[in-house]
């Protein structure tokens, strides 16, 4: 399937679902997700701004080393040059053509209003603005789309200047006009109307980009494609300011299960419950349980009449099967959810477990039991892994055994009366029959465990000394019972080459943040045991 003809998939989620309030990407968290929706076969995954700030512009340098996309082209975000300036000579313009990335997507003001008030210039300048750009771009022998901003609003009150800012970008060589409902107020049929109006008068390529202001931003960009768009624009988990954009897996989902367009690779679709989940781990926003297709309670059930039925039928009160998209029905009295997903996680790690029903029944209870005390393993492949292994094969890797741990934190007055508060951990283990006792400082406890942990072993096995911890994330799951509340904490350690993610649950944050250490390491030494 040609992702980057016919018909184009594009995610904004590491830009304009950025802007959500309370989530904040790191660069490390910006490849991540990447490379997850990468694994959900979208075809553009738009990574930022080059240029208009620091973080942007170092995830397009590292990205050209650090991401190896399988099915997606990275674009980068940019406005159009400034009044006055030629295109060659905008700063903001050549951050776009040296950002490494093959796609450009540049919004343009489309209202004749924000022209005039937010731009400060001419209808006229504007147009020139654009050509001058697009122009720019494709010479340079980057691909380029055009997000209309504001474009519905705009068409409303001045249509004829609208359509010709489309007709400016397509003819200097855009490939794509993206109409975008930035306000997001529109309904369905009034964006159907508009599409077809656009289509039919400027013969443009349409895409569609729609915020979620009226709960509508999924169904408008359903009714967009209806009117003949060919390119839809959204975020994982329907992620962006105020009430979001369009959730891309929600739209992905209707235009292939119930409109029977492949607009995915072959099976990916059934990837997107995992991948809408762990990338919820990633930016540490709670997964909606009740989000389309996804949510953990999109084929929950009940007991009573629905449970009844669902023993003898189960599509008697479901829309489809929940294994197209990786999720599994659940009857909140009886459980019988799991198996689809172990197996497909399996399949993702290596292990075919299809003709395996009793391990599959075994870590199925297993998992549900661990999720049950706090545990997710969406995201920590690596402690869901080693779970699978000890499965399998009837042990778990282990290759040194904890004898005791402990950590203390004093505070240390200077002279200046400052206070800098000091973490020391004692570890004892064994690793190739030799008892090691080791002490590690750090500036937290969490610093500390992870020093003495990694020099005890290191000293048994030499390639402990390449992995480091690089992040960090705590999430108290029962926030009613305050600091006595269940706590998981994920990390990410990497050996300088790949990285992985291990999930510690406790009823403190050391206690599930060691037993994160201790899988993160477990699994490296696995892996550099098994190459």
């Amino acid at each position: 399937m040609d992702l980057h003809g016919a018909f184009h998939v594009y995610d904004t989620t590491l830009r304009d679902g950025a802007q959500q309030e309370g989530l904040n990407l790191s660069v490390a968290d910006k490849l991540s997700i990447a490379r997850q929706l990468d694994g959900l076969g979208v075809g553009y995954i738009e990574g930022g701004w080059p240029g208009a700030n620091p973080k942007d512009t170092e995830f397009f340098r590292r990205a050209t080393t650090e991401l190896d996309l399988h099915h997606a082209k990275l674009a980068a975000f940019g406005s159009t040059r400034k009044a006055g300036v030629r295109a060659a000579d905008d700063p903001q313009v050549a951050a776009l053509r040296d950002s490494g990335a093959s796609v450009v997507t540049l919004v343009a003001k489309s209202h004749d209003r924000h022209v005039e008030l937010a731009l400060r210039t001419t209808l006229e300048e504007n147009l020139e603005m654009i050509r001058d750009t697009v122009s720019h771009l494709r010479a340079e022998g980057q691909q380029v789309f055009l997000d209309a901003e504001h474009f519905f609003d705009g068409y409303r009150r001045n249509r004829d200047y609208a359509l010709e800012v489309l007709r400016t970008a397509y003819d200097a060589g855009a490939d794509v006009i993206a109409l975008c409902d930035t306000n997001g107020g529109m309904l369905p049929t009034w964006v159907a109307d508009v599409v077809h109006d656009v289509i039919e008068t400027t013969a443009v390529r349409v895409g569609i980009h729609c915020h979620n202001d009226t709960g509508c931003a999924v169904a408008n960009t359903l009714a967009a494609v209806d009117a003949g768009a060919t390119h839809v624009q959204g975020c994982i988990n329907g992620y962006g300011e105020r009430t979001g954009n369009a959730d891309l897996v929600t739209v992905v989902a209707n235009l292939q299960l119930k409109l029977d367009r492949q607009v995915l690779p072959e099976g990916l679709l059934a990837e997107s419950t995992r991948i809408a989940h762990a990338v919820a781990e990633v930016t540490n926003v709670p997964p909606a349980s009740r989000q389309p297709y996804v949510g953990t309670s999109a084929f929950a059930h009940k007991a009573g009449l629905h449970a009844s039925a669902i023993k003898i039928d189960p599509n008697l009160y479901q829309h489809m099967d929940p294994v197209g998209v990786g999720n599994d029905m659940r009857l909140l009295v009886s459980d019988m959810a799991g198996r689809a997903s172990i197996e497909l996680k399996g399949r993702e790690l290596g292990f075919d477990l299809s003709g395996d029903k009793d391990v599959v029944t075994r870590v199925t209870a297993r998992v549900k039991e661990m999720e049950q005390g706090g545990y997710t393993f969406e995201a920590a492949d690596a402690s869901f892994e080693l779970l699978l292994v000890e499965e399998v094969e009837g042990r778990r890797p282990s290759y040194f055994d904890v004898e005791s741990w402990r950590v203390i934190t004093e505070t240390l007055t200077h002279r200046e009366e400052s206070e800098e508060a000091v973490s020391e951990a004692t570890v004892k283990l064994k690793a190739a029959d030799v008892r090691y006792v080791v002490t590690g400082e750090g500036n937290g406890p969490v610093n500390a465990l992870d020093s003495a942990l990694r020099t005890a072993i290191g000293q048994a096995y030499p390639a402990v000394a390449k992995f480091e911890l690089i992040d960090y994330k705590v999430r108290i799951l029962d926030q009613g019972h305050g600091t006595d509340a269940i706590t998981r904490v994920l990390i990410e350690t990497t050996d300088g080459v790949s990285s992985w993610v291990t999930v510690g649950v406790g009823h403190n944050v050391i206690e599930a943040s060691w037993g994160a250490l201790v899988d993160g390491l477990t699994y490296g030494l696995r892996r550099h045991h098994s190459d």
